[in-house]
């Protein structure tokens, strides 16, 4: 009795397999109908034969409609441990030396680094003489001062500008203090000799009038 049910159980086995229907075909139309991959394609198991006889697109569309083939939902990527890998590199984590690729120079490049810092500068300067902060011959000045690697980031070109325009106001507090001293010995001296012609003129018209008493 074993025996014979063995045998109809691989003989129907057989059966299945021989008569097994191949669905690639209907697989392959429902994914272009349904725009998508032929892996999100779901056909009902219990309707392969009615399947099986959809051999148009329009026979598919149909299918579709009727619920016998679904397009499977997407699959879920969470974005969440990226994001959060993300935001402790940005605080400096995951950048030892065992997580580099590549040299210095090849993960930032000395000349980006100076593009950057030459943008930046030229954008202050730039800036300060529009607002009529600096002249254009300070400007002309600080501008070939940076080309020549003189200022390292914007706070010491900020510092040195101030240091320059306090040093040209001094200066010229000192020009015009110095202006005025001349000014005011050059008028001290027009007085005197004003002063001494006077008496000059008052003792040669007294020694005149004393000749002419003489006389």
């Amino acid at each position: 009795m074993v025996h014979g049910l063995i045998v109809v159980t691989l003989s129907l086995f057989i059966f299945i397999l021989y008569y097994r229907v191949s669905l690639s075909s209907q697989k392959r139309l429902a994914a272009a109908v349904l725009k998508c991959g032929q892996r999100k394609i779901w056909l009902d198991p219990n309707e392969v034969t009615e399947i099986a006889n959809a051999n148009s697109r329009q026979n598919i569309r149909k299918l579709v409609k009727d619920g016998l083939i679904i397009k499977k939902p997407q699959t879920m990527h969470s974005l969440f441990r990226h994001r959060e890998k993300l935001a402790a590199k940005r605080a400096g984590r995951h950048s030892g030396t065992g997580k580099r690729q590549g040299t210095a120079e090849a993960r930032m490049p000395t000349t980006v680094i100076w593009m950057r810092r030459q943008r930046v500068l030229r954008r202050l300067l730039r800036k300060y003489r529009e607002t009529g902060k600096i002249d254009k011959h300070l400007y002309h000045v600080l501008y070939m001062k940076a080309k020549g690697n003189v200022f390292k980031n914007k706070r010491v070109l900020m510092e040195y500008i101030h240091k320059a325009k306090a040093e040209k106001l001094r200066a010229k507090v000192i020009a015009d203090q110095a202006e005025a001293h001349r000014n005011k010995t050059k008028a001290a001296r027009t007085r005197r000799n004003e002063r001494v012609a006077e008496k000059r003129a008052a003792y040669a018209g007294v020694e005149a009038t004393s000749d002419k008493t003489k006389k």
